[in-house]
């Protein structure tokens, strides 16, 4: 069964979501302060994690810094007030994998929820593939990923991009078709995620290397093989 953990210091809004999460057939444990959080990240090992990034005692961020030096992988949906650009840069830099901003529907936190549990490894064991692109590749059923001789470290998300840049090797992909296949999410002027992920995988995948990432001005990114055909 799916474990979800709804951070929230408002009473009202933690009933609601947990009333909508236990009709998606999920367990649900709702608390108020990061100290609770980080506690029962440890107890309960939730899969995903709704998370405010304003909490009475510490913030969401040092929750989720927390959380991640112990080594919990779970899936983190942030809560930011007011659209606020620094909160979602904060939360993402993080180790957050996406945001929905208040005032927002709790259809829109359900939606996302299922798009991050479809990225999740932890419940999609299946037997899948490899990639390949040059030095690169990509093992899905191991959740690896080395270039060269050199193992790359990578979050899920981060993972999830890379995959469908090698999947669409040479040919240029743009900001929107990146956030609905990797997030689920339709073309939002104010979204920087793919910015931030592709600065990100270029600092892990193409260090101390010839880039493999590139920028297309205007139109969107592409994976070359690093090796001359």
């Amino acid at each position: 069964m799916v474990r979800v953990l709804v951070v929230d210091d408002e009473p009202s809004l933690q009933v609601l979501l947990k009333t909508v999460l236990l009709k998606e057939g999920w367990d649900v444990v709702t608390v108020g302060t990061g100290a609770e959080a980080v506690l029962q990240a440890r107890e309960f090992r939730p899969h995903l994690i709704v998370l405010d990034v304003i909490l009475p005692d510490i913030d969401g961020m040092q929750v989720l810094e927390t959380i991640r030096r112990e080594g919990n992988d779970a899936m983190v949906l942030f809560l930011t007030a007011n659209s606020d650009v620094e909160d979602r840069i904060d939360g993402i830099a993080a180790g957050g994998d996406d945001y929905v901003t208040k005032p927002f529907s709790i259809k829109e936190v359900v939606v996302r929820l299922h798009a991050l549990l479809r990225r999740s490894t932890v419940l999609s064991p299946s037997s899948k593939g490899q990639l390949h692109v040059g030095s690169l590749e990509l093992d899905e059923n191991s959740f690896t990923v080395t270039r060269g001789e050199r193992h790359v470290q990578l979050t899920v998300t981060e993972f999830s991009l890379l995959k469908f840049l090698m999947s669409k090797a040479g040919s240029i992909v743009t900001k929107s078709e990146i956030l609905k296949e990797v997030w689920g999410r339709e073309e939002d002027d104010n979204s920087n995620l793919v910015e931030l992920y592709i600065s990100y995988l270029r600092k892990k995948i193409d260090a101390d290397a010839n880039p493999m990432i590139h920028t297309i001005r205007g139109a969107g990114y592409v994976l070359k093989s690093d090796i001359p055909s």
